[in-house]
């Protein structure tokens, strides 16, 4: 079996849109405004994009993540999806990992996260260097990187989070927001649901431009389809597409990213 070449991107750069911030409290309501808390108390040690999106993902983490410095993984789970050289950092004490979400079991069980788990809602308090502080994560030093899978549109207050985000960044480091087509309806912002793929990702760039982050940028990670040569997905999708028939179909998936300079 033969490897793989690298794979290349699809990167736009993010035009500003607006000269001052557009968007309604009204845009981030959602269908179920009860507690975050008590919805994402019971663990879900799944996962919410498809195999083939998993593989795509770690393969641009292994492009953009450092192996050492410090990495802030906010709105996580069990796992981070990061690519081996990350991880194997991480188990070297190389690269510190600091994992933040709402499932205290969820955190427990993420294996890479070696610089603290933190349990915190940022519907409740959009302020991320407050709730680090608040679990003994020190932020002095700041993040070389920080990512956010598939959990952007679930964030009422935004702005605040990416403001505050960057406060705790160093210069030069980054932001990874990925996005796919996936998500629980009843917890994401009205907004999201109402748009388009490509508003939906303008907007979140809007979200970083008005946060203060610099060299924002669309990066089309997977359109979708299955790429010949590449991984298919398991199930009915994959078999198809093994077969070399029509449908077979994978998440989608984009990352906006941005610099702190």
């Amino acid at each position: 079996m033969t490897s793989q070449p690298p794979k290349s991107y699809t990167v736009k750069p993010y035009t500003p849109r607006h000269e001052t911030w557009p968007y309604k409290p009204s845009d981030f309501t959602r269908q179920d405004e009860s507690s975050d808390t008590h919805f994402y108390d019971t663990p879900r040690l799944v996962t919410h994009i498809d195999d083939s999106a998993i593989a795509s993902l770690r393969e641009y983490y292994a492009t953009v993540l450092p192996t050492k410095g410090r990495i802030l993984d906010f709105c996580s789970s069990w796992i981070s999806h990061y690519p081996d050289a990350v991880a194997n950092a991480a188990e070297k004490g190389e690269v510190k990992v600091t994992a933040m979400g709402m499932n205290d079991a969820e955190l427990r069980a993420n294996k890479v996260a070696n610089g603290g788990r933190v349990c915190a809602d940022l519907n409740a308090t959009p302020d991320i260097p407050s709730a680090l502080s608040k679990a003994g994560v020190a932020t002095g030093e700041g993040f070389d990187a920080s990512t956010c899978v598939v959990s952007i549109d679930y964030l009422t207050s935004p702005l605040e989070v990416l403001k505050s985000l960057l406060s705790i960044t160093k210069p030069g480091g980054t932001v990874h927001l990925v996005i796919s087509n996936r998500c629980f309806p009843t917890k994401a912002i009205g907004r999201w649901l109402r748009v388009s793929e490509q508003e939906r990702l303008a907007m979140v760039g809007d979200y970083l431009h008005f946060a203060g982050w610099k060299g924002i940028e669309i990066v089309e990670v997977s359109d979708g389809t299955v790429e010949a040569g590449r991984a298919a997905p398991g199930g009915l999708g994959g078999l198809m597409a093994y077969l070399g028939m029509p449908g077979g179909a994978r998440d989608p998936l984009w990352v906006v990213r941005g610099k702190k300079e």
